[in-house]
C-alpha cells in the first residue's frame, strides 16, 4: 500500500511517501515506499504517490436505516416527540435495509460499527429479523457488533410506571390514540429476548466479522433485572453491551425523578458499569458521572450531529477526553448534514469544543480523529487489533485521493494530518479495505450490487401504504406528550454548563 501520506495513528507523525506491507489480512510492516518496494519488488501495489492512507474509521453508535427519518417525512424535533413520530414511518425489509445502510457506511470509510438494532413483534419475527440482519452484515464485509434490543416498558413516555400516569392524564380521544400505539400483547418478553439471543450467540461464536452484543435501548425502556441480565450474559459470552443514556435533557431529569440519583449512579448501583458497557450520547453527563465512567472503564459514543439535530445539546467531549474516558464517535443514522459523512462528524466533534477563553485547553482535531479510530476500537473491545496502522494490526484502512484536498495549491510545510482531517469528504475515498480485502472501490461495494439492493428496497417500501391511523394517533398525542414533559421541573442549566466546560 503506497501513500503520499500515511496516518498510522492519531498520536503519531504522518509518514510521508510511505508504504504498508500487508499479509494474511494484517499489517506486516510500515516503512518508506522506497525501502518496502526494494524489498518486495514483485508484490501488487495499491494506492499511489497521490494517495493518503489512514486507519479504517469506526462508527461507535449507529442504527442501520438506509432511508432516513427526513426521507420518511418525519421532521427533526426533540427526542421524545421525534420518537413518537416514527409511527408514521413505513416498514423496511430488514435484510435490504441493513445491507444498503452498510454500503453507505463503507462509502464513508467506516470499516467497523456498532449497530443498535431495534425490533419488536413475536419471538419468531425477532429471530427472523436478526437472521436477516446478520446475513446482510456478513455480505457487506464490515466488522459489525450487532446489538439488538427490545422496548419492554415506557412505550409512550420515559420512566418506569409513567405510561399509566400519562394515560390517566389524557382526555378520552387522546387515550384511545395512545392505546392504539401500544404494542400488542403477543410481543416478545424478556425471556423470549434472551432465548433468541442465546441461539444467535451460539451460532456466531468465532464466525468472522459479525459479533452479537446486547442492546437494551435504554434504562427507561427495560427494567433493572433485564439490564443486570444483559450484563451477566455479556460476561458469559464475552461480548459488549450498548444502551442509550443521558441523551436528552429529559433523560437527564429521569434519573433523579425515577431513581433518586443520576442515571449513571443508578447503573453503577445495578453493577452493570464495566469496560463491556458503552453508552450512546451521554450528552448530559456531569463531572461525577464522568469520573465514574473513568473509574469503571465504561465507554461513551459521542454523536455530535444527532445531538444538535434533536436539540439534545452538546456533550462534554472536552471533559471526557481530559478525564481519559473511552470515547468513540457515532453517526447514529442522524448526521448533521444528512450525508452519513464520518469526516464531517469528526470535524463537528472538534469544532463544538469552542471555549472562548484563551487559557482553556480544548481537544484538537487529532483528539477527535482518535475517538473515531482508537477510541472506537477500545469501545468495541478490539483496541489491540483496530484503530491504527501498526505491525500486527488488522489491515482495515481507507485510501483517499488527495487531488481535491491540495487543489489548487498546498504549502509544503502544511500539516498533512490537518489537511486531510479538516478537508476530506467521503467523495475523496477511493478504496476501503477490511482485513486486507477490498470491500469498497471506485464508488461501490465489491461484495454486492449496491444499486440493485437500493432499488429493490425502494420498490418494497414504496409498495407499503402510508400508516394513516398510526400517523393520526401520533399527531393527536404529540401536544399532550409535549405538555407532559413541559410540566417536569427543570433546574437551572447554567451550573451544569459551567462544570462541564471547566476541564
Amino acid at each position: 500500500m503506497r501513500g503520499r501520506w500515511i496516518i498510522t495513528a492519531a498520536d503519531q507523525p504522518v509518514l510521508s511517501d510511505g508504504a504498508l506491507l500487508l499479509a494474511d489480512g494484517r499489517i506486516e510492516s510500515v516503512d518508506s515506499w522506497s525501502a518496502l518496494r526494494a524489498a518486495n519488488p514483485d508484490l501488487e501495489v495499491r494506492g499511489n504517490e497521490n494517495s493518503a492512507i489512514l486507519p479504517g474509521l469506526i462508527n461507535a453508535h449507529h442504527h442501520c436505516h438506509a432511508i432516513s427519518a427526513i426521507q420518511h417525512g418525519v421532521s427533526d424535533d426533540l427526542l421524545e416527540p421525534w420518537i413518537l413520530a416514527w409511527a408514521a414511518m413505513r416498514p423496511l425489509d430488514r435484510h435490504l435495509n441493513t445491507l444498503v445502510s452498510l454500503g453507505i457506511q463503507l462509502g464513508a470509510g467506516v470499516t467497523s460499527l456498532v449497530d443498535m438494532m431495534g425490533s419488536g413483534g413475536s419471538s419468531e419475527s425477532f429471530s427472523d429479523n436478526l437472521d436477516n440482519a446478520i446475513e446482510a452484515c456478513r455480505l457487506s464485509g464490515l466488522r459489525v457488533c450487532l446489538a439488538p434490543g427490545v422496548t419492554l416498558q415506557s412505550h409512550l413516555v420515559s420512566g418506569p410506571g409513567e405510561d399509566a400516569r400519562f394515560m390517566d392524564s389524557l382526555p378520552e380521544s387522546a387515550r384511545q390514540a395512545a392505546t392504539s400505539l401500544l404494542p400488542l400483547t403477543d410481543q416478545l418478553d424478556a425471556d423470549d429476548y434472551f432465548a433468541v439471543m442465546e441461539d444467535k450467540q451460539r451460532a456466531l461464536q468465532n464466525q468472522g466479522r459479525v459479533a452479537m452484543w446486547y442492546g437494551p435501548p435504554g434504562p427507561q425502556w427495560v427494567d433493572e433485572a433485564v439490564l443486570q441480565r444483559c450484563h451477566e450474559e455479556a460476561v458469559r459470552w464475552d461480548c459488549g453491551i450498548q444502551t442509550h443514556v443521558n441523551e436528552s435533557l429529559y433523560e437527564k431529569l429521569l434519573g433523579p425523578r425515577s431513581y433518586g440519583q443520576s442515571m449513571m449512579m443508578h447503573l453503577h448501583g445495578l453493577g452493570v458499569l464495566s469496560p463491556r458497557l458503552s453508552i450512546a450520547h451521554g450528552t448530559w453527563l456531569n463531572e461525577e458521572e464522568i469520573d465514574l465512567m473513568a473509574e469503571t472503564g465504561a465507554a461513551v459514543s459521542h454523536n455530535p450531529g444527532s445531538n444538535l439535530r434533536l436539540r439534545a445539546g452538546i456533550a462534554p467531549f472536552t471533559a471526557l477526553v481530559h478525564r481519559g474516558v473511552t470515547t468513540g464517535i457515532g453517526m447514529d443514522a442522524t448526521t448533521l448534514n444528512e450525508d452519513e459523512d464520518m469526516f464531517s462528524e469528526i470535524r463537528l466533534a472538534y469544532r463544538l469544543q469552542c471555549d472562548p477563553r484563551i487559557e482553556r485547553q480544548v481537544p484538537g482535531i487529532a483528539d477527535a480523529f482518535a475517538a473515531a479510530t482508537v477510541g472506537g476500537a477500545k469501545l468495541m473491545r478490539m483496541e489491540t487489533q483496530l484503530g491504527q496502522l501498526s505491525p500486527g494490526y488488522l489491515a482495515d484502512l481507507v485510501i483517499l485521493d488527495t487531488e481535491r484536498l491540495c487543489w489548487p495549491w498546498v504549502a509544503p510545510e502544511a500539516d498533512p494530518m490537518e489537511l486531510i482531517l479538516l478537508r476530506a469528504r467521503r467523495s475523496d475515498i477511493r478504496e476501503v479495505l477490511v482485513g486486507g480485502e477490498s470491500v469498497w472501490r471506485d464508488g461501490a461495494p465489491t461484495r454486492f450490487d449496491f444499486a440493485a439492493a437500493a432499488t429493490e428496497l425502494a420498490h418494497l417500501v414504496a409498495a407499503w401504504p402510508h400508516p394513516e391511523l398510526a400517523a393520526s394517533a401520533a399527531a393527536e398525542l404529540t401536544p399532550h406528550l409535549r405538555q407532559w414533559y413541559a410540566d417536569w421541573e427543570v433546574p437551572s442549566l447554567s451550573p451544569w454548563l459551567e462544570r462541564n466546560s471547566r476541564r
